[in-house]
């Protein structure tokens, strides 16, 4: 009775269907081997960052980057608070002014802070005028201000484009008076604070260090220098017969920069059963490193864009840096991006969402962008430059991002990755797999490091176009 009923059972009619003729797909699974794939990473990404840099031996840990003598001091960013519709310049920020930058004195830096007034513009609306007294000092709280020129044929012309944190007009507040060279309109809505030159001066009287600070200022000798601020080479040419030649030197900076190399590290811990039992068909151990230094990559190119030592984001020269016209990254914007790196300008790099926004404009003008191969892909690409994705660099909470174009290699002066190969236990170029053991756990550890970092050597090498819009 019992094996008649395992009969029926195992022939009979399915639970939804005839009685089967064969052998269940289910129950055959179980004599069959199943075809693994390797644990799969949805955090990896191309890397193109990491691709596209020229890396650079550096046996003893430290990179020094040696510079022409540069007399000109870069203009900083200020910060400021805001209390609901009130803004507020930070003291200290003020010391980010080239003529404040010595100031020392927080109580004169902060009597300073308490006399700027807030102004508020419309878009379209002129701050400064080009031929009025320049007697302000506009600091740029909120919003976007183009600096404009007369046009040789009657029209304007936009030499700039300044956001917040930017400032407008330091030189008014010291030397004798003059005009404003160019006007200041918002672009958008813009939200100003203005301290006045009399209001300057009245600080000035009372504060023996800061009239220090203005006469050391005005008694400078106006020192001949390149377009790019560097000491000037003294050459004569066009000359005939036997003039007397100039004599020059090449002055070099005093305190010139220096890279350390920056480590990523982490501690690989396997069970010594996990190792010994399991490793077929794949190995464990194999599998688990792979992993480790795929994140390990992913999280150095993150620190290559965003770290605030040596981070290209922030190593970014302050003159290097625009905005955006509009909002939007349109292809006027990424041509005046080329401008700051236009000696052999490599890639440019801009988060996914910023090259969606930029094929969005594109499509808007009826422009198509060219597609170019690169390293064995075709990719995207703007005036022959291609255009790579990088997700290091962040979004914003108000949907805005940065794209940057850099000029690649030692020899070109351009951006470089710095590593040091031939460390011990060298598992991959720059990176080691030490074994440290085996605990009395039986947990097998392996220290993984990799040591990096990035240089700039000249300013003009890396640009970045700031406050892009990548929302819809």
């Amino acid at each position: 009775m019992t094996a008649s009923a395992n009969s029926s059972s195992a022939s009979g009619p399915g639970r939804d269907g005839p009685p089967r003729l064969s052998l269940d797909t289910a129950a055959a699974r179980q004599l069959a081997t199943t075809t693994k794939t390797v644990p799969q990473n949805r955090n990896i990404t191309s890397r193109w960052l990491l691709r596209t840099l020229s890396w650079v031996q550096v046996p003893g840990g430290t990179y020094r980057v040696n510079r022409r003598l540069t007399h000109t001091v870069g203009d900083g960013r200020v910060d400021f608070v805001t209390t609901g519709a009130d803004a507020r310049v930070i003291p200290e920020e003020l010391r980010e002014l080239p003529l404040l930058r010595e100031v020392t004195d927080s109580a004169v830096l902060e009597e300073l802070a308490s006399r700027f007034t807030q102004r508020e513009f419309a878009p379209g609306e002129l701050i400064a005028e080009a031929g009025t007294a320049a007697d302000q000092l506009f600091l740029l709280v909120h919003g976007k201000a183009g600096k404009v020129v007369p046009g040789k044929y009657d029209t304007a012309a936009v030499a700039g484009i300044l956001a917040g944190g930017s400032h407008f007009g330091a030189e008014a507040l010291a030397g004798p008076p003059a005009e404003w060279s160019c006007s200041l309109r918002a672009v958008t809505s813009c939200t100003v604070l203005a301290l006045s030159r009399r209001e300057f001066q009245e600080v000035a009287d009372r504060s023996e260090a800061l009239r220090d600070r203005l006469a050391r200022q005005s008694a400078l000798p106006r020192q001949r220098r390149s377009p790019q601020g560097e000491a000037e080479i003294a050459i004569s040419s066009g000359h005939t017969g036997e003039p007397s030649l100039p004599g020059t030197f090449v002055d070099y900076e005093q305190s010139p920069r220096e890279y350390e190399l920056s480590v990523a590290q982490t501690v690989l811990r396997v069970h010594s059963r996990v190792a010994d039992l399991y490793n077929e068909p794949m190995n464990q151990v194999e599998q688990q490193l792979r992993l480790t230094i795929e994140a390990l990559r992913e999280r150095q190119e993150h620190e290559l864009v965003n770290n605030r030592d040596f981070g290209l984001l922030h190593n970014a020269d302050l003159t290097q840096r625009i905005h955006t016209r509009t909002g939007p990254p349109t292809p006027d914007d990424l041509d005046e991006l080329l401008a700051t790196v236009w000696k052999e300008p490599g890639v440019i790099l801009a988060h996914p969402r910023a090259i969606a926004a930029f094929g969005r404009e594109c499509s808007r003008r009826g422009v198509y962008p060219e597609s170019v191969p690169f390293q064995g892909h075709s990719v995207p690409a703007w005036r022959g430059v291609p255009i790579l994705p990088c997700n290091k660099i962040p979004v914003s909470d108000a949907r805005t991002s940065s794209m940057m174009v850099l000029r690649t290699g030692e020899a070109q002066q351009g951006v470089i990755g710095l590593y040091r190969t031939g460390i011990a236990d060298e598992y991959r170029p720059g990176l080691s797999v030490r074994f440290m053991g085996i605990d009395e756990k039986a947990v097998i550890s392996y220290l993984v490091s990799a040591y990096y970092s990035a240089a700039v050597l000249v300013p003009d090498a890396l640009g970045l176009l700031e406050d892009v819009e990548v929302g819809h």
